[in-house]
């Protein structure tokens, strides 16, 4: 049980790092946060697969630098999809 929410709060930091780093913005606050660094997690572990790269350091079962990469890759896909291009601060 406490891994698993380990492994919630890691996909929720590695989220709001993706989110940081792409451009547009998630809804959702802390779950869309989840959400995005599960899905992260899983599309940037599938990318490194397919090109043979090592993943590197992992945390609460997430690799590190897949997932905020794939996070940063879910988010930009989002804005795209749902037309919101910039922060607008």
């Amino acid at each position: 049980m406490l891994g698993f929410l380990v492994m919630l709060l890691v996909a929720a930091i590695i989220g709001f790092i993706g989110d940081a780093l792409a451009p547009g913005s998630l809804p959702g606050g802390w779950v869309g946060a989840i959400i995005a660094g599960l899905v992260g997690s899983a599309l940037g572990g599938y990318l490194f697969g397919l090109l043979n790269v090592p993943v590197g350091p992992s945390l609460g079962g997430l690799a590190i630098i897949p997932s905020i990469i794939g996070a940063a890759l879910v988010v930009w896909l989002f804005s795209l999809i749902s037309g919101q291009r910039s922060r607008g601060y």
